[in-house]
């Protein structure tokens, strides 16, 4: 079993409110637009990290970070890349990488919508954690968390950790 913190769209920002959720998981992944190396390092200085490139994010970080990520955690297997669409509005390019690569959790950021919904054509759940740094024009920064469990995927929670923009008094 392992307890996954699914965050995207962090542009150099990591909220002080999400180390909490860092400490409860196992693991923590990253859906592109990084924004800075040192997000990277805070999060791997307190657990392991997958971590994909987006859009925003310069050279060292497209060093550093793939554009996709395949891999298999307890017997799930997973697609991790950061501008990919929706179920029943891929990308074509990503469509046909999900025909090839046939997984069963495809995870993707860019909209900065939270949006977890079940894919029929593909037969695979589809996760956008929405945004949790403050750039963009989403209002809320959210993430998700989630237990991987020998196939399940279970106890999923959407997190919302305040305004993007707090408000100084």
């Amino acid at each position: 079993m392992k307890k996954i913190l699914l965050l995207s769209d962090t542009h150099s920002f990591l909220d002080p409110k999400i180390i909490k959720y860092i400490n409860d998981a196992d693991e923590v992944w990253h859906a592109g637009d990084i924004g800075a190396l040192d997000v990277c390092a805070q999060i791997e200085s307190l657990k392991p990290l997958r971590a994909v490139h987006g859009n925003i994010d310069g050279t060292e970080i497209r060093k550093a970070y793939p554009e996709d990520l395949i891999f298999t955690m307890e017997d799930v297997k997973v697609f991790i890349t950061h501008i990919g669409g929706y179920p029943g509005a891929y990308k074509p390019q990503i469509k046909a990488k999900i025909k090839e690569i046939k997984p069963a959790l495809f995870i993707c950021g860019h909209s900065h919508i939270l949006k977890v919904m079940h894919d029929k054509e593909f037969d695979l759940l589809h996760m956008n954690p929405g945004a949790a740094g403050v750039h963009g024009f989403h209002q809320v920064k959210t993430l998700l968390r989630f237990t991987m469990d020998q196939g399940q995927i279970k106890d999923l929670d959407a997190i919302e950790l305040g305004p993007r923009a707090e408000i100084k008094k």
